[in-house]
């Protein structure tokens, strides 16, 4: 069923094209009218009748070809008016699709104020906005990205030609080997994310659903994140029951990874986290709370969007995509994950149906 506000809409436009339909129909018998008028008062139109038109048909022809004459001109006229906007609009949007998010719609008086148009306005001015800030969020991603990327590469790189020295002692040795082993799995964590948040993204069917133990994964992905919690002296309160759900396990795996490894990364240091699940059906709810730096309430919904970090997010290593993964995921199951902060604690909570 369609929303009242489209079918309003549509109406809409269509009295508007009735109405200017209808203009031009009344500004010919308008014409016809007046110039009817100046021959009678003239009489011209008398003698005109006796001399040619005696006939009635004549006459009706000669009617009809004059209205069609006058149509002609008020409607091109009133074209010419009517087709300045659909000129603003095309051209606004070549400018779009050319690359230019600056481009902005507008029109003048008297049709701004119709409802309908008033409405296109926006929602085009809308879409070039958001388009505006995806492509500065893109270029912002690719740039940090890039660094990202580029850092354990260079890391890589500058300790493995360090390992070829021969004067090196077998402490130095282990600790270049750890770099280097540690930069990598940099590199594949960064890969991985990518690539799954692309995968999610281009999938629209959710598959391998099955019913699977949630309490039992999510102590198992704290136990892939020990070695980060542990160098922040991270305490954590993992006081929840047992709870089954249906989802894709692969995925939803992920989810807890990138939403522990968030609390992990902004958790402050000697803090403790705090992981519960509640079971709503056949569903559950998972929060994850930790202490930290608060996320200020304008970015609490864009901190979901590929791209995005906030300004205290940039300054801890990491790409940005992780809770864009987060959503997709649980998007894709049909859930919902919002975040809130109080008191100093900073709450994740999904909602799986």
């Amino acid at each position: 069923m369609k929303p009242k506000s489209d079918r309003g809409s549509k109406t809409a436009l269509t009295l508007l094209f009735a109405g200017i339909v209808f203009v031009i129909l009344i500004a010919v018998a308008l014409v016809i009218s007046g110039l009817i008028v100046v021959l009678e008062k003239t009489g011209a139109m008398s003698e005109l009748y006796e001399k040619v038109f005696e006939n009635t048909t004549l006459l009706a022809i000669f009617l009809a070809i004059i209205s069609l004459i006058v149509g002609a001109g008020i409607t091109l006229v009133l074209s010419r008016v009517m087709t300045l906007p659909m000129a603003k609009i095309t051209e606004a949007m070549q400018q779009i699709a050319s690359g230019n998010y600056h481009t902005r719609l507008e029109m003048k008086p008297p049709l701004s104020r119709h409802p309908t148009v008033r409405m296109f306005v926006d929602n085009f001015n809308t879409m070039a906005e958001e388009l505006e800030r995806t492509e500065i969020l893109r270029s912002d991603f690719i740039n940090g990205f890039s660094h990202e990327f580029k850092t354990p590469i260079v890391s890589i790189a500058g300790f493995a030609k360090l390992l070829k020295r021969k004067n090196l002692t077998d402490a130095q040795r282990a600790e270049y080997i750890d770099i280097i082993e540690e930069e990598s799995l940099r590199l594949s964590e960064m890969a991985t994310n990518t690539l799954t948040l692309t995968r999610i993204e281009n999938q629209v069917i959710l598959t391998d659903v099955k019913p699977f133990n949630l309490s039992e994964q999510i102590r198992g992905c704290v136990l892939l994140l020990e070695k980060k919690w542990q160098a922040k002296g991270v305490e954590w309160d993992l006081g929840f029951d047992e709870v089954t759900v249906a989802g894709n396990e692969e995925f939803l795996k992920q989810v807890w990874i990138n939403l522990l490894d968030n609390a992990i990364k902004f958790c402050d240091m000697g803090g403790a986290i705090s992981v519960g699940i509640e079971q709503k059906g056949q569903g559950a709810l998972v929060f994850v709370s930790n202490p930290g730096p608060q996320i200020a309430e304008d970015e609490r919904e864009r901190i979901f969007h590929k791209f995005y970090q906030t300004d205290t997010a940039r300054a801890i290593e990491g790409t940005g995509i992780g809770l864009a993964i987060v959503k997709a995921i649980v998007d894709l199951h049909g859930g919902t994950v919002s975040v809130r902060c109080e008191n100093g604690i900073t709450t994740f909570t999904v909602e799986l149906p």
